[in-house]
């Protein structure tokens, strides 16, 4: 007779809860590692770039022929994510279907200097001496004058101003009386007798320019232009008009020759009036009402930066450029000083970096 234990009434057998929260922590911690492990496999950059070599220059070049200046990209799923040299260490993505990877190595690799010695050499690589001439020239087209504050390429005459203890740049109208208003550089001559006495030379309309500073120590900048900065020999025609004004089509921009003056302008009822000076005592004798300036060629030669010598007190301006010992451009570039005027129209603010939408760009 075989006796059996019998279980106490009211009791049944419990499951090993604790092996199956086990097995579930297990399960979760083997899941979220090969999800990591798949992220990192994708995010594997193409090729390798050895951090020896930055700071690093090469181009990424694009399937149909364009290119992106820059320092390092990976492949992150369908999107190639590039560091560009171009826009200040801006990161910005592209399509992988758009990217020409062979001709990217084949470029890395032809514009690469090789390493003295032997293969094991560390040295770094030199930057290739033509993507530092094209940084170079694009960075002096539009050269920063504050921070976070560029040059446009627009315009050809512009005014650091300072309004609110933000700086500004205001663009200068160019004036000759009733002849024009733009914001080109026209030459319009006027020959001055250098010995004779003061008399009036331009008269402009109202009794205030249309451009009102709010401080007293501007930093004005004319853009010279390639006609300036490389000289073709060609010169603006002179006109004996015996103190009136002749204009003709010269090449925009200053000339790198010439000397500028701020005047203070003689406010009467309704104009305002310039009176001519002693071209002779430029850079000696003091004279009443003439600011004379410094003048300074910005890196790469298409800006032309002029600085006034003394403090510009409340009042009316022009800038004058003086082309010769006898010949004054009589194409004025006038202004007023008045801290509390309102804000000018059309000026340009600083702009913080900030990431930029994809310029392609097209091989030379």
């Amino acid at each position: 007779m075989t006796n059996k234990r019998k279980e106490p009434e009211g009791k049944t057998k419990q499951p090993p809860t604790k092996f199956a929260v086990a097995r579930l922590l297990l399960a979760g911690a083997m899941a979220i590692f090969a999800l990591s492990f798949a992220a990192a496999q994708s995010q594997k950059p193409l090729p390798p770039l050895d951090p020896a070599t930055n700071p690093h220059r090469t181009r990424l070049i694009m399937k149909d022929g364009s290119y992106q200046i820059i320092m390092s990209y990976r492949i992150v799923g369908n999107v190639v994510r590039y560091v560009s040299a171009e826009r200040g260490g801006a990161e910005e993505e592209i399509p992988v279907d758009l990217v020409d990877f062979e001709a990217t190595r084949r470029w890395e690799k032809q514009h690469t200097a090789p390493a003295a010695g032997d293969s094991g050499s560390s040295e770094t690589p030199a930057i290739d001496p033509e993507l530092l001439k094209e940084e170079a020239e694009r960075a002096s087209l539009t050269p920063e004058v504050a921070k976070d504050l560029r040059l446009p390429e627009q315009e050809s005459t512009l005014i650091l101003d300072n309004y609110q203890d933000t700086p500004e740049l205001v663009p200068l109208g160019q004036t000759e009386g009733d002849l024009n208003r733009s914001t080109g550089h026209n030459i319009v001559r006027g020959a001055i007798n250098p010995m004779s006495s003061a008399h009036q030379i331009v008269q402009l309309r109202g009794e205030k320019a249309a451009i009102q500073l709010h401080t007293d120590t501007p930093t004005l900048y004319i853009r010279l232009g390639d006609a300036a900065a490389v000289s073709t020999g060609a010169t603006p025609l002179t006109v004996d008009t015996h103190g009136a004004s002749a204009a003709n089509n010269a090449p925009s921009g200053a000339s790198p020759n010439s000397r500028y003056v701020i005047v203070r302008a003689d406010v009467r009822t309704g104009l305002r009036v310039i009176s001519s000076f002693k071209i002779g005592l430029l850079g000696g004798q003091r004279q009443e009402d003439v600011i004379e300036t410094t003048t300074e060629t910005l890196p790469g030669g298409h800006w032309m930066k002029l600085t006034p010598r003394q403090s510009l007190t409340f009042g009316e301006y022009a800038l004058m450029e003086v082309i010769s010992d006898k010949d004054v451009n009589l194409g004025v570039w006038d202004f007023g000083v008045h801290p509390v005027a309102p804000e000018n129209r059309d000026v340009i603010k600083p702009d913080p970096k900030r990431p930029l939408t994809l310029e392609r760009r097209r091989p030379e």
